[in-house]
């Protein structure tokens, strides 16, 4: 079971791979792919996240335990993460930008890597349920991620998000979906193609934005970061499951929601708010690799034990 879930992962790295052999091999260089981060940033990514949400109707009344349990391990992720300057051997020895920077990598998430998942696991049942994550976890990680920044910059908490365009695609998108509306029959393919777009393009753009040598000006930063995202989320997840007695598919969409890499769009936000875009895309790319085992891990390891 653990290698099908591997290769759900594999197209993703390789679009990162992709990206970064084509900018440093070829004249499609950086000052190219600095265009193609703010297409990804400002339409592609606020529609793939608008079409994600509105694509599988939510019901509240029927998966309240399952939405408390995604808001409670968002939460304690998020803590973990902006807490790490105050940990024993990390106190006074991160980068105040960096940490702002890559805090988000603990906590966010890729996804459509979660869909795919979801859906080859639970079929239709998978993606509701995680559609149903994803629309109470998606405001609170794009405030927690745009905060430390928006402080460091010294810009204004609501200004930030207020121009943060991935916030503005998730909230129409909930609304939409609160409001049981949803787009015409003939905008889906469109929006569905746009979607797809963007996840391609901001793939390639986070491994065109990644030095290798980057991960090594931090080394304490990366491990902690990634820590959390791949080892400490998953069993927080599985502690939840057993405390709120989450059971059979909400179960495993929990699961696999806590385990999968973070986002790729974390690269984006961080160089579009000017930060170390390279750094974060090396974590972004570990974070990949990472998440080849410890999505299998969580699916044969935990999901027994809850």
């Amino acid at each position: 079971m653990g290698l099908e879930h591997v290769w759900l992962l594999l197209p993703d790295f390789a679009l990162i791979l992709i990206g970064y052999l084509v900018c440093h091999l070829t004249p499609l260089n950086r000052s190219v792919w600095q265009q193609v981060d703010a297409l990804v940033y400002f339409f592609l990514f606020p529609t793939l996240l608008f079409h994600s949400i509105v694509r599988h109707p939510l019901d509240v009344s029927q998966a309240s335990t399952l939405m408390l349990g995604g808001a409670l391990l968002g939460l304690g992720s998020i803590a973990l993460a902006l807490s790490l300057p105050y940990w024993p051997g990390l106190r006074g020895r991160l980068e105040p930008r960096l940490h702002a920077a890559s805090a988000q990598v603990a906590f966010r998430f890729n996804s459509f890597i979660a869909l795919a998942v979801a859906q080859k696991l639970l079929g239709g049942e998978g993606l509701l349920l995680i559609a149903v994550i994803i629309g109470v976890c998606v405001p609170l990680f794009n405030v927690a991620a745009v905060y430390p920044m928006a402080k460091h910059v010294g810009r204004g908490l609501g200004r930030e998000l207020a121009r943060n365009p991935l916030i503005w695609g998730t909230g129409l998108g909930l609304a939409t979906n609160l409001l049981q509306l949803a787009p015409p029959s003939w905008l889906e393919p469109t929006l569905g193609r746009i979607g797809q777009t963007g996840l391609v393009l901001g793939l390639m753009a986070a491994g065109a934005g990644m030095r290798l040598d980057a991960l090594t000006q931090a080394p304490r930063l990366s491990v902690a970061v990634l820590g959390i995202r791949h080892l400490v989320t998953p069993l927080l997840a599985a502690a939840l499951v057993w405390l709120l007695g989450l059971q059979g598919a909400q179960a495993t969409a929990l699961l696999v929601f806590s385990s999968i890499p973070t986002a790729s769009s974390c690269y984006v936000l961080a160089a579009r708010m000017g930060y170390d875009g390279p750094y974060v895309a090396g974590l972004v790319t570990l974070s990949t690799l990472l998440g080849m085992a410890s999505l299998p891990l969580a699916l044969t390891w935990l999901a027994p034990a809850v």
